[in-house]
């Protein structure tokens, strides 16, 4: 596994925004009024204005994500080693992509 991303959810977009361009010295890879991307290295820094998720939708909550080569695969070793799957693996429309949460209910994705 390879940290890839780290996602904020955050009411105030441009503050956050303002904060990361004088931390790392560097202009969002992309950005608007509700989101920006940073990259440090590999890893994503991912800033997203908070939104009340829908019935179905992913929770909206700052999480750490983790490349691995097959979702799926993944997340049935993390089961078989006693790890709960909050969220199955599912395709969206940044791939797919699976949740667990940590022994401190911190969200964790597993991409591909």
């Amino acid at each position: 596994m390879k940290l890839t991303e780290i996602a904020y959810f955050t009411d105030n977009v441009a503050e956050m925004t303002g904060f990361y361009k004088r931390l790392l010295g560097s202009e969002p890879v992309h950005a608007s009024e509700d989101m920006a991307i940073f990259m440090s290295d590999h890893t994503k820094i991912f800033i997203h204005k908070t939104y009340v998720p829908g019935p179905g939708e992913l929770p909206c909550e700052n999480h750490k994500a983790f490349t691995v080569d097959d979702v799926d695969s993944a997340a049935k070793k993390l089961e078989e080693a006693g790890m709960k799957i909050e969220v199955a693996p599912a395709d969206y429309y940044w791939g797919r992509s699976a949740y667990l949460r940590d022994p401190d209910g911190h969200l964790i994705e597993l991409t591909a």
